[in-house]
């Protein structure tokens, strides 16, 4: 299998499976995002200690 065939087949499994894709790349941002904010509050509890 070559990289474009791959690249065919992921974009059809996500066209087919929206819901579950937008609830995916949702829970990533959403987890990502909890991190940075955790590591800002103890940087700045850090600072204001």
């Amino acid at each position: 299998m070559n990289l474009s065939n791959l690249f065919k087949i992921a974009l059809r499994a996500i066209s087919n499976n929206k819901l579950r894709s937008s609830l995916t790349m949702l829970g990533i941002i959403i987890g990502v995002a909890s991190v940075i904010a955790m590591l800002a509050i103890g940087q700045g509890s850090k600072k204001s200690i």
